[in-house]
C-alpha cells in the first residue's frame, strides 16, 4: 500500500488540499469495486490539530501532526494563498520533515504556487520546476537557483514533481495515479472527474502583464515604450539609441531585470495584443497579424504557436468573446 500525507500548510487554498485526497480515495473505491484491495493510505499531515486555511474561512483537521508519520511513500504539498513570502515563514515547520521523508525514499509533489515550499526544501537546486504562470517572477526572484520552467503543465525530476497554476494540479494528481495504479486506472480517473488528460502546456493560460517587479528604472522606460509602440518594427539598437546605452548593456540589463532577451519581450508584447484580439474582434487572422506589426503570415503563426502552445484559429475557437 502506498502512504501518501498531504500536507495542511497555515493558509493552504482548500481544494488543493481535497482535490488529491477525493482522487485518491475514488482510486481506492474504484479498486475495491473491481474486486481488488485498495491501493493508497492517505493521511493528512499538519501542525496543528486543526488549521486555518482560505484566509482563516475555514479550518482543516489534520490525521497526524508532525514529527508523525514516522514514513510515508508521498508528499504532497498544495498550494497555499496570499503573501507566498509570509507563507513559507509560517510554514518553515514542514520543511526539514519534508526534507527527512525524501532521504527515505518518498516522493514530493507540489500543487500550483506551493510550489514556493518546495523550493524552499533545497530540493530543487539545479532542478526543472514549474508553477502559476503569475507567481513565475516571485518564484524567479526568490528561488534563482531552480530552473523555472513556467509553460509547462507538470514537471517530473526523478521523483520530485511540480504542477502549474490553479486546477491543473488535477493532471499531477492524475499522472501519480498512472505511475502507481496504471494507465487504464488513469483514463478511468479521468472520465469520472473529467479532467483533460491530454493537456500539457499551461502556455495559452498565461497573460502577460511584462515584468515590472525589478528595481532599474531605465529597463522599465524600455518596457514601457515596446508596450506602446508594438504596432511598429523595434530593433534593439533603436533601444539602446533611445535609452543612451549601449546595446550590450541593455541587453545585459534587460534580461537580468525582466527574465527574457529584449527580442523575446517585444514577441511576447505583440503576441499578447494579438491575443487579446482574437478575443474580442471577429477581424481575420491577417489583419490581427498587421495591426501587431508583423508582415509574414507564417512567420506570426509560428510565433504564436510558440508563445501559447495554440495556432491563433484554435485560440480564437477557445477564447473568442464574440458570439456568432
Amino acid at each position: 500500500m502506498k502512504h501518501i500525507s498531504i500536507l495542511v500548510p497555515k493558509g493552504a487554498i482548500l481544494g488543493s488540499i481535497e482535490g488529491p485526497r477525493l482522487v485518491f480515495s475514488e482510486v481506492n473505491a474504484l479498486l475495491q469495486r473491481m474486486g481488488r484491495p485498495p491501493l493508497f493510505a492517505v493521511r493528512l499531515v499538519g501542525l496543528e490539530p486543526a488549521t486555518p486555511v482560505c484566509g482563516g474561512r475555514y479550518t482543516v483537521a489534520a490525521d497526524h501532526l508532525l514529527p508523525d508519520p514516522a514514513h510515508t511513500n508521498l508528499v504532497i504539498i498544495p498550494a497555499v494563498d496570499g503573501d507566498l513570502a509570509l507563507a513559507l515563514e509560517h510554514n518553515k515547520a514542514f520543511l526539514p520533515w519534508v526534507v527527512q521523508q525524501h532521504q527515505r525514499g518518498a516522493e514530493v509533489a507540489s500543487l500550483c504556487v506551493g510550489a514556493f515550499l518546495l523550493a524552499a526544501t533545497g530540493l530543487l537546486a539545479g532542478r526543472q520546476c514549474t508553477t502559476h504562470w503569475a507567481a513565475a517572477p516571485d518564484f524567479r526572484r526568490m528561488f534563482p537557483e531552480v530552473e523555472l520552467v513556467e509553460d509547462r503543465l507538470l514537471t517530473d525530476e526523478h521523483g520530485i514533481y511540480s504542477s502549474g497554476g490553479a486546477f491543473s494540479y488535477l493532471n499531477l494528481v492524475l499522472y501519480l495515479v498512472e505511475k502507481y495504479a496504471g494507465r487504464e486506472m488513469a483514463v478511468l480517473c479521468a472520465k469520472v472527474f473529467q479532467i483533460d488528460m491530454a493537456r500539457v502546456s499551461q502556455s495559452a493560460f498565461v497573460v502577460f502583464n511584462g515584468q515590472k517587479n525589478h528595481a532599474d528604472e531605465l529597463i522599465k522606460r524600455a518596457q514601457t515604450y515596446i508596450e506602446t509602440h508594438y504596432q511598429d518594427k523595434i530593433t534593439v539598437d533603436q533601444l539602446a539609441d533611445l535609452l543612451a546605452l549601449g546595446r550590450r548593456n541593455l541587453e545585459r540589463r534587460f534580461k537580468r531585470a525582466t527574465s527574457n532577451s529584449v527580442v523575446e519581450y517585444i514577441q511576447r508584447v505583440k503576441v499578447e495584443a494579438a491575443k487579446n484580439s482574437l478575443e474580442s474582434s471577429a477581424d481575420h487572422v491577417n489583419e490581427v497579424m498587421y495591426r501587431v506589426g508583423y508582415t509574414d503570415p507564417k512567420a506570426f503563426r509560428l510565433m504564436f504557436k510558440r508563445v501559447t502552445g495554440l495556432s491563433p484559429k484554435q485560440y480564437r475557437e477557445k477564447y473568442s468573446r464574440v458570439v456568432g
